[in-house]
């Protein structure tokens, strides 16, 4: 982020804190919890306000998984890592249904199928089932389209949800006590004490034992050290009016490798995201949240073909910056010269999923000490 002289002389007033959490999404929202549970005092800032980045821009999927399916996965990191990953995911979501349940945050137990679209995308999700069904996740292979809509194949995943994303978070920072200060720019970080590192923001700088960065795609714009690590991302989404007839899915559909994702809302909506596969040059790469024609396109010709007995209206359009790592896991770590300030990001379009036990293992490593297992930046140096 960048401020100007006149917006902040560096005469604002100096504070001190024990744990500074800049980022007040899902992530910054839960790490300020699991900060509060070993009684430190614990401050959130953030460049806007309360999840009003991606964590409020998404379409609330709570799907167990990287971003992958399970043998690409295996491929990519390892079998040992995926386990790893998948286990943490699991308490991600936990996490996340235990917020709900404490808050009456809207949460529906609907599942979701992994739909192929394709001949070949079905042979791939066949091969996945087995593996996840070898390694004791019980997910089940189904050879049809268990939604009669074109699809190849799937497979179910009875326990995944969906979810109301912003009053997750605003469930979660509630129950977290930290005091939130919005619309406060950060402009500079340094180290030059081992007992503190200082943040230069709009409003004050801060003094604090520990800072968490949890500001996911923007993460290049406060360090330098996340440039070629994190690479902002646009996903955008359609949602209807409300469907006369009532919902037409009742499960979260993800397809085509993840490129497209299906729901119905809470208030009986059909909401459709994705489009970036046929757009990748334009929605790489950017932090410009606003929607576009060519993306915009494919959602509305997606709705027509595989749901032309929706005949509602499109009511709402909105995009929102995704922080994709540059292989795909989260990052957890310290900065390499400001061993006081450490950071969870890169949540690769699954935040939601992923998000509560990053956290958790960030915070664990920033006041513990303890290493963050898969997800530490150590893989990429």
């Amino acid at each position: 982020m960048t401020v100007s002289i006149w917006q902040a002389d560096d005469s604002q007033e100096i504070r001190e804190v024990d744990v500074l959490v800049v980022g007040a999404g899902l992530v910054g929202s839960a790490a300020a919890y699991f900060v509060s549970q070993t009684g430190r005092e614990v401050v959130v800032t953030d460049a806007r306000d309360l999840a009003m980045g991606a964590s409020s821009r998404n379409a609330g999927f709570l799907i167990t998984g990287l971003d992958s399916y399970y043998q690409s996965a295996i491929d990519r990191y390892g079998r040992d890592v995926v386990r790893e990953v998948w286990n943490l995911s699991r308490r991600s979501v936990q996490y996340v249904q235990d917020f709900a349940a404490r808050n009456n945050v809207p949460l529906d137990q609907c599942g979701s199928y992994l739909l192929a679209e394709t001949d070949d995308e079905a042979r791939e999700i066949e091969v996945a089932a087995r593996l996840m069904n070898e390694d004791g996740i019980p997910c089940e292979f189904l050879s049809e389209d268990p939604l009669n809509r074109g699809y190849c194949a799937a497979i179910a995943q009875p326990w995944d949800a969906a979810i109301q994303p912003y009053k997750l978070v605003e469930a979660i920072f509630r129950e977290s006590g930290a005091e939130l200060i919005s619309n406060n720019e950060v402009y500079h970080l340094s180290q030059t004490d081992d007992t503190y590192a200082v943040v230069h923001t709009r409003k004050t700088i801060f003094h604090a034992q520990h800072v968490l960065l949890c500001t996911n795609a923007y993460s290049p714009q406060i360090d330098p050290y996340f440039v070629g690590k994190i690479i902002p991302t646009r996903a955008q989404v359609i949602v209807t009016a409300p469907l006369k007839n009532g919902p037409v899915l009742n499960t979260c559909g993800y397809s085509d490798y993840g490129y497209m994702y299906y729901r119905d809302t809470f208030d009986g909506r059909l909401l459709i995201g994705g489009g970036r596969k046929q757009n990748k040059a334009l929605e790489g790469g950017t932090t410009d949240d606003r929607i576009t024609d060519p993306v915009q396109q494919v959602l509305e010709n997606y709705l027509r073909e595989r749901f032309p007995d929706v005949d509602a209206p499109i009511e709402r359009r909105w995009a929102g910056i995704m922080g994709f790592s540059v292989d795909g896991m989260p990052l957890v770590g310290r900065l390499p010269d400001k061993p006081r300030i450490g950071f969870a990001v890169g949540f690769t379009g699954h935040g939601l999923s992923l998000g509560a036990g990053v956290a958790e293992r960030a915070v664990d490593m920033l006041l513990n000490d303890a290493h963050p297992g898969a997800v530490s930046a150590e893989r990429l140096h």
